[in-house]
């Protein structure tokens, strides 16, 4: 395994959630793959592993799995779940995989995973929660909000904290939705209905804009 190479750009590589989940293999599988050097990967100065999205493409080619470009970009909805409680983080991801929604939710347990894969998954929606061990909510939308590929990302806010701690802690970047722990499912089924209507209603509206 790689241990100093880097890659140009973050859309070179992944974390190695993220890649659990493109190849729907388990995390110490990809694990395995990397010692085995089946897939490419180096570790970063902090110690946190990067691995190919080249390699990862060419894996899926070797062993006929779907590739990354014929996902389809518009079919469906791309959510990145940020919560460090297992509870809560496998509660949402459950409701976006049992919805008859197009929603399509990678859910990872930090920010500093967010951080790593957000520019390989770059979600419709970022889901996630403030108060976290290490990078935390507020140093994760801090950071997002200084890339201007993230504008137009919409940003729900999941916490238990009150407004007045929120704002001593720097309050939300202008334009986040938040919603208060605990969460109210009929509120956030209705969420992604409204969100998935307007993106509906905005695509039909630029496709006869084209056409006139």
């Amino acid at each position: 395994m790689q241990t100093n190479t880097t890659p140009d750009t973050p859309e070179d590589y992944c974390g190695t959630t993220y890649a659990a989940k493109l190849l729907g293999l388990s995390v110490g599988t990809i694990q395995t793959l990397v010692e085995k050097n089946e897939l490419q990967a180096w570790k970063t100065q902090g110690g946190h592993r990067r691995i190919s999205m080249p390699s990862i493409r060419e894996y899926q080619r070797k062993h006929n799995m779907l590739t990354i470009q014929s996902e389809p970009r518009d079919t469906r909805l791309r959510v990145l779940l940020v919560e460090d409680d297992a509870v809560t983080r496998e509660m949402l991801r459950g409701y976006c995989n049992r919805s008859t929604m197009p929603v399509d939710c990678t859910a990872m347990s930090s920010g500093l995973e967010a951080l790593i894969d957000i520019s390989s998954i770059k979600p419709d929606v970022l889901i996630t929660d403030l108060d976290m061990p290490g990078v935390d909510g507020f140093e994760l939308l801090r950071t997002l909000r200084q890339n201007p590929q993230f504008n137009r990302m919409t940003t729900l806010v999941l916490s238990a904290l009150t407004s007045e701690e929120i704002e001593s802690r720097g309050g939300l970047p202008e334009g986040s939705i938040f919603m208060a722990k605990p969460i109210n499912m009929d509120w956030f089924n209705g969420f992604f209905t409204a969100f998935l209507a307007s993106r509906y209603a905005d695509t039909h509206a630029n496709d006869a804009m084209q056409i006139a």
